[in-house]
């Protein structure tokens, strides 16, 4: 690791150390994990065999290697939502997932107070965040983190839909222009916006801040 890499590194210790406290403030549990290969030791050290696992559309999932680890254990029940293709799977799937061990997802920000900012298309990342599986952890690269919930909301729009619009092929403005116009168009992705101040189950919300630039 370069002299510029371990200085960037403790900076971000020190950011996540103080947004952490932030965070346990509003009844979420923060964690800090210089990597991720950190980051999946420290998860799957809370996990047992036979847990059920499901996921949102989230790069950060794979990017971590998370994803790859918790298939390749073995040991878990894996929910993929990708897998079901018929109308009565799809809804057997959704009623699995919403009872779900754990539920992994990224944040599109995270403030410095310790606000989850989120905005969500179909809306299935946002309901398990909100209700439904006993456990959901944040993997959350520290790129992600911002001043407040309007440099969030503004992030969002001007960096993360542009490219997930991309990814996506959504064929909204922010993928042919590359500038949100928040729109109402078909496949609009900024159809709800969920700002998570506070969670009133103690342990159920985790986030895990990993010394990387991960996702969008």
């Amino acid at each position: 690791m370069t002299q510029r890499a371990d200085t960037v590194l403790a900076s971000w210790a020190k950011t996540a150390a103080s947004t952490i406290q932030r965070l346990e403030r509003h009844n979420i549990e923060g964690y800090w994990a210089p990597s991720s290969a950190d980051a999946v030791e420290l998860v799957r050290s809370w996990m047992s065999d036979g847990d059920s696992v499901t996921w949102g559309g989230s790069e950060t999932f794979k990017e971590t290697g998370m994803k790859a680890a918790l298939e390749d254990a073995g040991c878990y029940r894996m929910l993929d939502r990708t897998r079901v293709v018929t109308p009565e799977e799809q809804r057997q799937m959704w009623c699995d997932r919403t009872t779900a061990t754990w539920f992994f997802m990224s944040a599109n920000a995270l403030t410095l107070d310790g606000e989850l900012v989120n905005i969500d298309g179909n809306s299935d990342r946002c309901s398990l965040l909100l209700h439904g599986p006993e456990h959901v952890v944040v993997l959350c690269g520290m790129n992600k983190l911002v001043a407040d919930v309007d440099a969030g909301i503004k992030r969002i729009r001007t960096t993360v839909c542009p490219l997930n619009a991309e990814r996506l092929h959504t064929e909204t403005p922010c993928e042919l222009t590359g500038v949100c116009a928040a729109c109402h168009a078909p496949k609009c992705m900024c159809c709800n916006v969920v700002v998570t101040r506070h969670s009133r189950h103690a342990g159920r919300i985790k986030v895990v801040l990993i010394g990387e630039e991960l996702g969008y």
